[in-house]
């Protein structure tokens, strides 16, 4: 009986970087991406501190052009498109007809008729068939871009800065993006993140993309690994699909109402909006806990006469807070902020508390 066929996981065009720096790799949606190199709460601080920078090229890019490409993104995501200037940015749901989150992305504007999406990697090749499947009535052109671009990701108070001075550009304001040349080449560069930090997404030709990485390493900018990504949007409360988002989750359970305006008639925005009129039996909240446990997905999180009333998505030890917090889907009477709860980490009953977002800002 023959085995089942291995899974041939993808590198990045900085993998050989990754590997010098003794960095810890680990698969990742597809792709061998590293995890850690010093350590997650080093590389978390270097963030909050200083500027860190993220191999982030697993991500996916869709470009979506033609006459038609207000109307057909203004049918598929859920955010009002047409508010985007040229050179400007925005995030959006991906959903499907019963208003279940297919994936979150964010939409860049590079011309009049010419827009960027980037979509996260578990997800590209499925949001890619979504939108081709609706681009047929439309008079667009949706084409796969993510073998164009290597992804780094520079953030922190000290980002901006660092990057600009080391690559000589002027970089554009948050939720904007700019077309520049870096190593020579064409580049797009993004005032977005995924830190609650400062700094830039710059989307580069694979074939400089090392030599950028030395620079910015020789310039003091530290590299880090998912797993500070992971402490560090947690801390600001940004949800990650797969844990907090999926098909089985409307946007308005999530807490993602503000990035839905029903009035574009977007698939799924009838349920959305029903949602947003009566309210969902959960709510997408972050906790704090009281003392020792940290918090992991999937823990029960129990009411005061110990039944179950929600589940953990996300938990970490925060790096920032030192302590125990995460996220979770609690039933939407206990949403409210400072509503004690306990999260059941294995076996033991931790006392937490129901907080505001974002757990961290500087």
């Amino acid at each position: 009986m023959s085995s089942p066929p291995v899974e041939q996981l993808r590198r990045t065009p900085f993998y050989e970087q990754h590997q010098e720096l003794g960095a810890k790799i680990v698969p990742f949606a597809g792709w061998e991406m590293p995890v850690l190199y010093e350590g997650i709460r080093e590389e978390h601080t270097a963030v909050r501190t200083h500027a860190g920078m993220f191999d982030v090229s697993h991500m996916g890019e869709v470009e979506v052009e033609g006459p038609g490409a207000l109307e057909f993104l203004q049918l598929v995501l859920s955010n009002d498109v047409s508010k985007i200037a040229v050179g400007g940015a925005q995030y959006s749901c991906l959903c499907n007809e019963a208003g279940g989150v297919i994936d979150d992305l964010f939409a860049y504007r590079l011309g009049s008729d010419r827009y960027l999406l980037v979509t996260n990697a578990a997800n590209h090749e499925t949001d890619l068939a979504w939108l081709g499947r609706w681009s047929r009535d439309h008079d667009v052109h949706v084409r796969d871009v993510a073998d164009r671009y290597a992804v780094l990701a520079v953030q922190g108070p000290h980002a901006r800065a660092t990057v600009s001075r080391t690559l000589g550009i002027d970089l554009p304001e948050r939720f904007h993006v700019a077309a520049h040349n870096v190593g020579r080449r064409p580049a797009l560069i993004c005032g977005t993140g995924y830190t609650g930090e400062d700094g830039v997404e710059m989307l580069i030709d694979p074939e400089v993309a090392i030599p950028i990485f030395k620079e910015l390493r020789d310039a003091g900018v530290v590299p880090c690994g998912l797993g500070a990504r992971d402490t560090l949007r947690l801390e600001v409360c940004y949800p990650l699909h797969g844990n907090e988002l999926s098909t089985e989750r409307n946007p308005i359970e999530a807490d993602l109402g503000w990035c839905c305006k029903e009035a574009t008639g977007f698939l799924g925005s009838p349920t959305i909006a029903a949602a947003r009129a009566a309210g969902t039996p959960e709510r997408l909240v972050p906790f704090t806990i009281e003392g020792a446990g940290i918090p992991r997905d999937g823990n029960p999180v129990l009411g005061e006469r110990g039944e179950v009333v929600g589940t953990v998505t996300s938990g970490t030890f925060s790096p920032s807070l030192e302590i125990g917090a995460g996220m979770a889907y609690v039933e939407s009477a206990l949403a409210e902020p400072g509503t004690a709860v306990e999260i059941d980490v294995r076996g033991k009953h931790r006392p937490a508390r129901i907080a505001s977002k974002p757990l961290y800002s500087r």
